[in-house]
């Protein structure tokens, strides 16, 4: 028996147009979007993708380009835009890049030749710098990676903000020699790097920081490296959670404790930051936040595709644990 999208509004109570305003991502009071989820989960109706496509030129496929499958950032990201999409009856194609240009230009390419309905994209810096003179079809939002003004929607953290609350807490415990470990890849990193600076030299401190790939790998070399020599830090910030989970394991490589002999923060409030003895301190990006919102304003660009560009900048929460303790 086919399910149609009558069956779903007698339902769900309401009328087809209601039901076809939640399936795009419409504006419905949570109500009724709630009724009608409801109908569509009860009668197991599936849009008719091809024939929307045929009206509309839209395929129903959003691509999302991310940076590193790997980080789990990302993976969280991508599970929340999936549902969002989901819900706005759209499908979505994954691409992950490595953190390669080249490779980005070829999804990129792709997503062209897919005549995709919706770009989220996570680029590296690279790409950033010439993104807004390729040609595209599509609407694309930036996420977590945007650079300064542009073309294109972004959804983006105050990485300023939230590298210089990790700073002044690490002060206000008592350190004064606060190295930094940051991606060499992304805006982000270098948003962290900056905000890292303006920080320390707000406070007075001598500024000393390494750039590494955004790999676990490439931070615990390089910060063991660093620890073994003349100029070890007494406290390390890291940019990401795979550059922190290296740079601890750089300290243990060395025979160094959390926090007796080096204090450590990061970002990303992963499982692994709570569960790993005394517990990691912590920026928690509201990643789930991103990827709705992302896919708003995605939504929002295909209907009204002369909008204003908009910069959605959300906050970051200081969770502080053990790994920070106050210097005795």
């Amino acid at each position: 028996m086919s399910i149609s999208i009558n069956d779903v509004a007698d339902a769900a109570g309401v009328s087809k147009s209601t039901v076809s305003r939640v399936i795009a991502g419409g504006s419905v009071s949570s109500e009724v979007r709630a009724r009608v989820e409801a109908a569509i989960r009860q009668t197991g109706y599936r849009p008719n993708l091809q024939a929307r496509r045929l009206r509309s030129r839209h395929t129903g496929i959003v691509g999302v380009i991310v940076a590193d499958i790997r980080n789990p950032f990302f993976t969280a990201l991508i599970g929340a835009v999936e549902e969002a999409a989901y819900r706005a009856g759209l499908r979505v194609t994954l691409c992950n890049t490595d953190e390669d240009p080249e490779r980005e230009a070829l999804y990129l390419q792709l997503m062209q030749e897919e005549r995709v309905s919706g770009l989220i994209f996570a680029p590296t810096r690279t790409t950033i710098g010439c993104l807004d003179g390729l040609p595209q079809d599509f609407p694309a939002v930036l996420v977590d990676r945007a650079g300064a003004g542009g073309r294109h929607d972004a959804v983006v953290l105050d990485n300023a903000a939230a590298t210089t609350t990790l700073v002044s807490h690490l002060v206000e415990r008592g350190y004064r020699r606060i190295g930094g470990v940051f991606g060499s890849t992304s805006n982000t990193a270098s948003e962290r790097r900056d905000g890292y600076l303006a920080a320390m030299q707000a406070h007075g401190l001598a500024a000393d920081y390494r750039e590494v790939a955004p790999q676990a790998e490439a931070a615990e070399d390089a910060v063991g490296q660093w620890l073994r020599g003349p100029t070890a830090p007494e406290a390390i910030l890291a940019s990401n959670s795979l550059l922190t989970m290296g740079t601890l394991r750089a300290a243990r490589s060395v025979g160094l404790r959390i926090p007796d002999d080096l204090a450590l923060a990061g970002f990303d409030n992963e499982r692994w930051t709570e569960l790993v003895a005394p517990g990691i301190t912590v920026i928690e990006q509201p990643v789930e936040d991103m990827g709705r919102a992302a896919v708003a304003l995605m939504l929002d660009r295909m209907r009204a595709p002369d909008l204003a560009v908009r910069r959605l900048v959300l906050s970051g929460r200081c969770i502080v644990r053990g790994s920070t303790d106050a210097r005795t």
